[in-house]
C-alpha cells in the first residue's frame, strides 16, 4: 500500500501539469525526431524537413515554460522548387516552377509511343526524378493488298513503312467487292488486315413516293453501279439524287420527294420569294418544301404590323397564331404604312 499526504499529492499534481507536449507547427517543420513529452525548461532547436527552406537565417529555439506551453518561434518552411523544363511550360499553364513533391505525369498523343518514364517527381534537392520522355511516332509495315485486288493510298507511300493515320482504300477486280473498303495504320503499329473479295449484287432499285428512277434498267445491279432519281413536278428532292450499290449488297440511302404547301389563309399579306403581296395574288397558291413565308400580323392594341416567319415542311406550312381560329381575316391585315 502507498500512503500519500496532502503535501505529496499537491507536489505530484503540480509536477504532472508542468510538462509540454510535442510542439505543433505548419507543414515543413521537422518534429519527427522530437520526444512526446518535455519538462519545464527544456529547449528544442527547430529545423525544416528535407526539401523545405527555413524563413530565417538562424534556426530558432523554443522553451517549455512552467505553464506547460512553448515559447513562440517565427519559423516558416517553404518547399524547394523544381524548374519545369521549358518545352513543358505551355502544358503547365505557363508556370515555370513546381514545389517539392509535385508530380509531372506524361502521356503521348494517339499514334505515338513513349520512350522514357511516364512521370517525374520534384525531389528535395530541387531536381526531377526523371527527365521528360520522348514521344516517338508509330509506324506500320505497308499493308497487304487483298487477293484479286489492290490498294489505293490516300497519300503516296514509299519504302516499306507508313505512318500512323495514313489511310487507304481496298479495291477488288470487277465485279467483285471487298468485305470492307477502308484501312489504315493504327495506333498500335498494325496495318488493317486485307479484306476478302467476293461477288456482290444489289436488288432491283426501289421506287420512292412522288418520284421516278431515271435512265435505269429495272434489274439487279453490281457493286458500285448507280441509279438516279428525280421527283414529280413541284416536289423537292431531299438527299442524294444518285444511289450506289454498296459492298454490303445494299443500296446507299434513298432520297425523298417532299411535298409543296399551300398558304392556308383567306385574307392577309405575305412576303414570299422576294415579293410582298396579298394572299389572293399568290397564283398558284403553292410554296415549295423548305421555302420560307413571312406573314404580316396586326397588333390591335398598338395598331401596327409585325412579321411572323414560317417554313414549308413536306406539305405542312404552320399558320401563325394571329391568323388561326379567326373568322374575320380583315382584322389581321397590317396597313401598308406599318409593315416592313
Amino acid at each position: 500500500n502507498v500512503f500519500l499526504n496532502q503535501e505529496t499529492i499537491a507536489h505530484f499534481c503540480f509536477f504532472s501539469l508542468a510538462v509540454c507536449g510535442r510542439p505543433r507547427f505548419s507543414d515543413g517543420v521537422d518534429i519527427s525526431s522530437l520526444k512526446r513529452v518535455f519538462e519545464v525548461g527544456e529547449e528544442v532547436t527547430l529545423s525544416c524537413e528535407q526539401g523545405y527552406l527555413p524563413s530565417t537565417a538562424s534556426l530558432p529555439r523554443i522553451t517549455c515554460t512552467a505553464a506547460g506551453e512553448w515559447t513562440s518561434a517565427n519559423l516558416a518552411c517553404s518547399p524547394k522548387m523544381c524548374q519545369i523544363p521549358r518545352p513543358l511550360q505551355p502544358f503547365a499553364k505557363g508556370r515555370t516552377e513546381a514545389p517539392f513533391k509535385s508530380v509531372l505525369n506524361f502521356s503521348c498523343d494517339d499514334g505515338y509511343v513513349m520512350v522514357g518514364a511516364n512521370e517525374s517527381r520534384c525531389l528535395h534537392d530541387g531536381t526531377w526524378s526523371n527527365p521528360p520522355p520522348v514521344c516517338k511516332g508509330v509506324s506500320c509495315p505497308l499493308p497487304r493488298p487483298p487477293r484479286e485486288g489492290r490498294i489505293a493510298y490516300d497519300k503516296p507511300a514509299t519504302g516499306t513503312e507508313t505512318i500512323y493515320g495514313q489511310g487507304w482504300t481496298y479495291e477488288c477486280n470487277p465485279p467483285k467487292a471487298p468485305t470492307y473498303e477502308r484501312g489504315s495504320c493504327m495506333a498500335d503499329g498494325r496495318a488493317t488486315e486485307p479484306p476478302v473479295c467476293r461477288e456482290v449484287s444489289c436488288p432491283i432499285p426501289p421506287s420512292i413516293p412522288n418520284g421516278v428512277i431515271t435512265f435505269a434498267i429495272m434489274r439487279q445491279h453490281g457493286y458500285k453501279e448507280k441509279v438516279k432519281y428525280s421527283c414529280n413536278e413541284h416536289y423537292t428532292l431531299e438527299g442524294e439524287a444518285e444511289i450506289q450499290c454498296q459492298n454490303t449488297g445494299t443500296w446507299s440511302s434513298l432520297p425523298a420527294c417532299r411535298a409543296p404547301c399551300t398558304v392556308g389563309i383567306k385574307r392577309g399579306r405575305i412576303f414570299y420569294n422576294g415579293r410582298k403581296m396579298w394572299i389572293e395574288d399568290l397564283k398558284p397558291n403553292r410554296v415549295l418544301h423548305k421555302e420560307p413565308v413571312v406573314f404580316y400580323c396586326k397588333n390591335k392594341v398598338d395598331k401596327c404590323g409585325y412579321p411572323v416567319a414560317s417554313t414549308c415542311n413536306d406539305g405542312n406550312l404552320p399558320i401563325p397564331d394571329c391568323f388561326e381560329g379567326e373568322s374575320d381575316q380583315n382584322d389581321h391585315v397590317a396597313p401598308s404604312s406599318n409593315v416592313l
